[in-house]
């Protein structure tokens, strides 16, 4: 049976393992690599679908475990799936709610059969197995599905660690047994395994030998030192290039800094996602290619110009080039405290990450990569000597020299 998804390769970088693609879906084309706003409860909170699509995203994400609670499965049935009911005609990939293991720690009780959360509205009990994960996604009709897995704390190790890894392997063949539109919707495997290198090595065997349509990297970005972060992911692709006998996108669940979304493209990543720049937008801060700015510092009010110079999303551009023409010294004025900066600031974030991928997809296709990647520290840190170290080690090792 033909898979509802093909990658073609359009670029490759010539020092490293980053890559350019072209992901075909049933809702369109994405242009890896990509970053993959995140709409946990089929809402992008503060930007309308029609924003979002003029933003040029053309995949964000919902959460199933969210959606399972509210609206239902029944209402996602009768309406048709979370592409009718949030309006979005691009492509959805949904989280499968194993992330809640480690998030709603304290209401979730985790068995061989699945996880029995206590709902954070009103305590009622539900039990999420990779079956009822893999009904409650067909009936979002996500075009990209994850497998549930048994998701542990980054820093976990031992025989806990070995059990969710083996375990997630587990559900993974009960999510695909269980799946029942595998023609129009396409099924993601996760490699767990945490810090630990020989499970992630296990794991990815496993997963690679399940030909699911994607492979996702998961249980990083939980507070591990970036250092071992680059190990793991490093590891994976590598080893992904190497088992795999035609390329498959690969997602890094849960990265959205710009220096880590950088340093695993070069690393060989197609597909990531992220709340950072939503979520630190309502706390007022805006992101750069010069670094953060918090909004909310008083030396931002009486600075008369835009967040950034050359940037071209609706909240910088000027009036006569089509935008809102906001000015920083507007932006403190409402950051943190009132629903329109949290609305501007969301915009201009959003757009910054989807920019930031398009710009290295460009220049991977251009064969000009490393030389993107330095300019890119140049601008974020100024000086060589502020550079992070596990940037310089990760990039190294996929022969870009940033110093």
């Amino acid at each position: 049976m033909k898979k509802p998804l093909s990658l073609k390769v359009v670029g490759r970088c010539s020092s490293s393992k980053a890559r350019a693609t072209d992901l075909v879906l049933p809702h369109g084309i994405v242009k890896t690599p990509v970053f993959m706003p995140v709409a946990t409860q089929a809402s992008l909170k503060g930007l309308t679908p029609e924003q979002l699509a003029e933003l040029g995203c053309s995949i964000c994400l919902n959460n199933t475990y969210h959606l399972g609670l509210k609206p239902g499965q029944d209402v996602l049935d009768a309406v048709g799936g979370a592409h009718k009911l949030q309006s979005w005609e691009g492509n959805i990939l949904t989280d499968s709610g194993g992330f809640q293991m480690v998030s709603l720690l304290k209401l979730a009780t985790i068995t061989e059969d699945g996880v029995q959360f206590l709902s954070p509205h009103d305590g009622s009990p539900m039990l999420l197995t990779p079956e009822h994960s893999m009904s409650l996604q067909n009936s979002i009709g996500a075009d990209i599905m994850m497998q549930l897995d048994d998701v542990v704390s980054t820093l976990t190790t031992g025989a806990r660690l070995e059990e969710a890894t083996n375990r997630s392997i587990r559900w993974l063949d009960r999510c695909i047994a269980s799946h029942k539109r595998p023609e129009t919707q396409n099924l993601f495997c996760i490699i767990q395994g945490g810090l630990d290198l020989d499970l992630r090595k296990m794991c990815v065997k496993e997963m690679v030998a399940r030909d699911t349509p994607g492979i996702a990297i998961g249980g990083l970005s939980g507070g591990e030192e970036k250092q071992h972060f680059c190990e793991v992911v490093d590891l994976c692709t590598t080893m992904l290039n190497e088992l795999l006998p035609e390329p498959k996108p690969i997602y890094c669940m849960g990265i959205g800094f710009a220096e880590d979304l950088i340093v695993s493209v070069a690393l060989g990543v197609d597909m990531f996602d992220c709340v950072f720049p939503t979520r630190t937008a309502r706390f007022g801060t805006a992101l750069t290619r010069f670094g953060n700015l918090n909004m909310r510092h008083a030396r931002y009010a009486s600075e008369f110009k835009p967040l950034e110079d050359d940037c071209t999303c609706p909240v910088c551009r000027s009036r006569d080039a089509g935008g809102f023409g906001i000015t920083r010294a507007y932006l403190h004025q409402l950051a943190g405290r009132d629903t329109t900066g949290a609305h501007l600031l969301t915009l201009h974030n959003v757009a910054y990450q989807l920019r930031l991928m398009s710009e290295a997809r460009q220049a991977i296709i251009e064969d000009r990569f490393p030389a993107y990647v330095s300019k890119f520290f140049k601008d974020l840190h100024g000086s060589k000597d502020k550079y992070p170290q596990w940037a310089i080690d990760a990039l190294r090792k996929v022969n870009i020299d940033i110093l």
